[in-house]
């Protein structure tokens, strides 16, 4: 038994190293300064701090800056930009340069050794996460609850799956840059020359510029307006003109359309697939759900349904989801299928935390702040549905205003769009005066103007002006579409 245990101690390690590979880092490094290309091949995902040795993070972090700014980086001209007193083991950094260039010996497996160094990176941040959840699991205060622990691990794991990246901190101003101008060319390239994803409205798409990564948008209104109606006919409009586009990583990202996540709260998969289907057949909701249509328009159906069955929409129709679930569930979406755009049907329903539960101002506050929260987490725009308070009805203009959305100090502070659904036609119905009279006459023709159509009112935006879309609205089929010619309401809201 002894000598087993002495056995074992003279082979077992005495601690365990931080995985890397410093060779991998050396021959890159290498390939670089002996040949200045080698460094596109990897600059799509590979960054100083990837690098395990602190003076590689220097010699790649200086010579990239170099060959972006179109100067030719080697030993020569690459040493004056280091400190000159550091050394690297019996060797000063000139002749530690010199020693990288010479042994380099080609660029043909330049990605093979960027690969390496950036695995080695992943798996280091992987044991920083490991050892942070233990460590918060050890040192958790009383009343820290356990899924509040296993949301920021997930949360940390969905970061480092899609961006490589762990610790958060200070982007340089050139980082950023370099995204404005990728956003600009992307925008160039894509359908209809937005900088955002289409809604597939070609008046919406004219005053928001698509939906912007990152936004927040509301979409608010009263029963009957049509809220649920727009938002299912974007998401599908977004889901239809899904166009992949494979990266320089081997991912893929959407060149046109995207896919969408529609979280539910209100109606089942079935209720809202049902309505979708009426959408885009152009067969009545109601003769569906009735089973009152014609052969010619069950054929329809099924034609329209193989047509759109393909598209990359996915909707969860769990019921009074927290924001802490809902959040979980689309990181997992997004890392297992992708995900562009994010639907919520809509915020009343949703839960706030146990810390927050009895009085809703506070719950709807952590609800908004999480979602924006959460669409700039995931890079994707979330449109939020929300109802309208019943102050509307009190007023002769039933158009909506910022003051009418229910707890609506949270929801106009954390939105970056506020948008809301007004159709004058739902109000007119009502109040049909005596057939033969003029005010009947009147009514009419305002009928008349106001049949078929739709306002959209964009009452906030923080990247653009304001102002009201006026849209086509078929109520049969719960469809909004451009008008067939385009006519636009008074600027109210400029």
């Amino acid at each position: 038994m002894a000598e087993a245990a002495r056995k074992f101690e003279e082979e077992a390690p005495l601690y365990r190293e931080a995985p890397a590979n410093i060779e991998a880092e050396q021959a890159l490094l290498g390939a670089i300064l002996v040949n200045n290309d080698a460094y596109y091949i990897v600059h799509d995902y590979l960054k100083p701090e990837h690098f395990f040795e602190p003076i590689h993070r220097e010699i790649f972090s200086k010579g990239s800056t170099m060959i972006r700014m179109g100067k030719i980086a080697t030993p020569v001209t690459l040493k004056t930009f280091l400190p000159a007193n550091d050394r690297v083991g019996d060797m000063t950094i000139a002749q530690y340069l010199a020693r990288l260039a010479a042994e380099a010996t080609t660029i043909i497996n330049t990605n093979d050794y960027g690969r390496a160094v950036y695995d080695m990176a992943l798996r280091r941040s992987l044991i920083r996460i490991g050892e942070d959840m233990v460590n918060s699991a050890f040192d958790a205060p009383v009343d820290a609850e356990p899924k509040e622990q296993i949301e920021e691990a997930e949360k940390a794991l969905f970061s480092l799956a899609e961006t490589g990246r762990y610790d958060g901190g200070f982007q340089s101003f050139e980082d950023a840059m370099a995204q404005a101008i990728e956003m600009a060319g992307a925008a160039k390239d894509r359908d209809g020359g937005l900088s955002g994803v289409s809604t597939g409205i070609r008046e919406l798409d004219r005053r928001l510029g698509g939906l912007q990564h990152s936004d927040l948008i509301i979409l608010a209104g009263r029963p009957a307006m049509g809220k649920t109606s727009l938002a299912t006919n974007i998401a599908f409009n977004i889901a239809a003109a899904y166009e992949p586009a494979e990266q320089a990583d081997g991912s893929f990202k959407a060149a046109n359309g995207g896919v969408v996540g529609f979280f539910s709260l209100e109606m089942s998969a079935e209720q809202l697939a049902t309505r979708i289907i009426s959408e885009q057949s152009e067969v009545s909701s109601s003769k569906i759900r009735r089973g009152s249509i014609t052969d010619a328009e069950y054929s329809k159906l099924v034609a329209c349904t193989e047509m759109m069955q393909k598209a990359p929409l996915y909707i969860d129709q769990t019921g009074g989801i927290s924001i802490a679930q809902l959040a979980a569930r689309a990181r997992r979406l997004k890392r297992q299928r992708g995900l562009d755009v994010m639907v919520i049907d809509y915020v009343q329903l949703m839960q706030g935390s146990a810390k927050t539960s009895g009085n809703r101002v506070q719950e709807i506050t952590e609800i908004t702040t999480g979602l924006k929260a959460l669409a700039k987490e995931l890079q994707v725009p979330i449109i939020a549905l929300s109802q309208l308070s019943r102050q509307v009805e009190n007023r002769d203009d039933k158009r909506p205003q910022l003051s009418d959305l229910r707890e609506s100090g949270s929801i106009e502070q954390d939105a970056d769009v506020v948008m809301f659904v007004y159709r004058e036609e739902y109000y007119l119905q009502g109040k049909e005066p005596k057939p033969g009279t003029d005010e009947h006459m009147k009514w009419q023709h305002d009928m008349n103007e106001a049949r078929g159509k739709a306002e959209v009112i964009i009452a906030k935006q923080r990247h653009g002006p304001t102002g009201a879309a006026q849209l086509a609205f078929q109520a049969e089929f719960t469809r909004f579409t451009d008008l067939a010619e385009e006519s636009h309401l008074p600027e109210r809201y400029e």
